[in-house]
């Protein structure tokens, strides 16, 4: 099953660009799923036609889905919320307030992906098409399993342990009710579900497509996402430039624009080489509706395959030379003083600004010494070496 993924700085169009290739995917009788994990849905909008909390198919083979989070919080959370209703409750926090303050900040975006997992596990799709968040949410959202899974190892075990020996002096001495196991077991079900999101979307089938529009802060953001995406295993496949001014034709206030876009067309050209970049034309209005939408695709794509699935390793690799190995990691846009390296026991610490990424090593580089590390041409490359040695 092909999954890709389209993320963006707000208002760039990143939605159009998922609406389209979904409809391009369904057009050739692949059962297409289009999916919005972005808290402000706008498929209904682009679509110009109400769109369900289930799949809805809205053209042949195409089906639309904005995921109704409340609904899937009652099913995913219900042992959490419980939990958190009877602390407030304890606390003298009225009952409607307690119901508020137990929406966790960031849950609409974690309980989209989980429908996303349910979708793509689900058997009826060739293809996936996700509308994401807004960059900066869709990569914290990105990084969360990696964040949870040092949460789910360490701490939690620890917290289970003592709440359970110590849960009625806790009860008593704080006052409020303590956790039971099945808000211990909640959590290791959703951190085991985001689990699957991330190896899901990591896979040789699924691809990350930014959309940008040809302005400087925008790439600048768009370079900034790449090297995270990277950072965390997620694979970039091809760039959208979206609004791009004809140069036929255009009268002196419109040259101005064109000589504009044409420096930064030019500096995107040369950040993402390597990478597909596709160019969308400028139109009068925005596409909303089956027929505009699949123009929009047509005019972007060209004869391009959309579908098309990644070729290459990703991001991480490993390779062995001599006695030793080298783990390569693709940081575009990455510099020596960026990157951060820390190795604690079985696992690689990588910081990249302010994302931190956890590799746990696998058993033939954890039982070896880091001799050296390196950033060179936007990959970080670590050297192991099989006898004693200090660790970065």
């Amino acid at each position: 099953m092909r999954t890709i993924l389209f993320t963006g700085k707000g208002g760039v169009g990143k939605t159009t660009a998922a609406a389209g290739t979904a409809i391009v995917a369904a057009a050739r009788g692949n059962r297409t799923l289009l999916l919005s994990t972005d808290a402000a849905h706008s498929l209904a909008d682009a679509f110009a036609a109400p769109i369900a909390g289930e799949p809805t198919e809205v053209h042949g083979n195409l089906f639309v889905q904005q995921v109704d989070t409340q609904r899937r919080l009652e099913r995913s959370w219900r042992d959490i919320s419980a939990y958190l209703l009877s602390v407030l409750d304890a606390a003298g926090v009225d009952s409607i307030t307690a119901e508020e303050l137990t929406v966790i900040p960031g849950a609409e975006e974690v309980l989209a992906l989980l429908e996303l997992r349910a979708q793509a596990t689900s058997g009826a799709w060739d293809v996936v098409v996700v509308d994401c968040a807004p960059t900066a949410e869709t990569l914290r959202l990105l990084a969360l399993p990696e964040a949870l899974g040092w949460y789910m190892d360490r701490v939690l075990p620890a917290e289970r342990r003592i709440v359970r020996t110590l849960r009625p002096i806790l009860t008593r001495a704080a006052g409020v009710p303590m956790p039971q196991d099945t808000v211990f077991d909640a959590f290791e079900r959703l951190y085991g579900d985001l689990e699957d999101v991330q190896q899901l979307l990591t896979g040789k089938d699924a691809s990350v497509r930014l959309v940008l529009t040809p302005e400087a802060m925008v790439v600048a953001e768009a370079r900034r996402s790449l090297t995270t995406l990277s950072l965390f295993g997620y694979r970039v496949d091809g760039v959208i430039a979206n609004r791009v001014f004809p140069e036929s034709g255009a009268d002196a206030w419109r040259e101005r624009w064109v000589a504009a876009q044409s420096q930064v067309l030019a500096e995107v050209e040369q950040s993402f080489a390597g990478l597909p970049i596709w160019r969308s034309p400028y139109h009068p209005q925005e596409p909303v509706g089956v027929a505009d939408l699949a123009d929009f695709a047509v005019a972007t794509y060209g004869d391009d395959d959309p579908l098309a699935t990644p070729i290459g390793q990703g991001p991480m690799r490993l390779t062995r030379e001599g006695g030793g190995s080298t783990l390569h990691l693709d940081l575009p846009f990455a510099s020596r003083n960026d990157v951060d390296l820390a190795r604690q026991g079985d696992e690689l610490v990588v910081t990249v600004g302010s994302y931190r990424r956890v590799l746990a090593l696998p058993a033939a580089l954890a039982k070896q010494a880091v001799s050296g590390a390196r950033v060179d041409g936007g990959t970080l490359q670590v050297r192991f070496r099989p006898t004693g040695g200090d660790a970065v």
